[in-house]
């Protein structure tokens, strides 16, 4: 059985910060983020809101994703997002799929 990986995606409720993260279980680091359980930049800017995310098949390659899509400009990171989600929708019900 081969593990997943997941880039995702997180902003505020007025869609002015986003953070981009990695991680083997989306749903758990999701919840993390929505009840501050974790100390630092999402929780101090209330970043609880899934607007995108890309699935992995190995830790190297999310890896490097996640840091080409740190080294975008906010322009592109937008873009990125409204092809899957024009609204910035909160995604976070269908990370109980993944």
């Amino acid at each position: 059985m081969s593990k997943s990986y997941y880039i995702y995606i997180i902003t505020n409720k007025n869609n002015t910060v986003l953070y981009i993260g990695v991680t083997n279980n989306l749903p758990r680091r999701i919840y993390e983020h929505k009840y501050e359980l974790v100390d630092g930049f999402t929780k101090r800017y209330g970043l609880k809101k899934l607007v995108y995310f890309e699935e992995c098949s190995n830790a190297q390659d999310a890896i490097a994703r996640e840091k080409q899509l740190k080294n975008w400009h906010r322009d592109w990171k937008i873009n990125l997002i409204k092809t899957v989600n024009p609204n910035f929708n909160d995604l976070d019900a269908e990370t109980s799929s993944a």
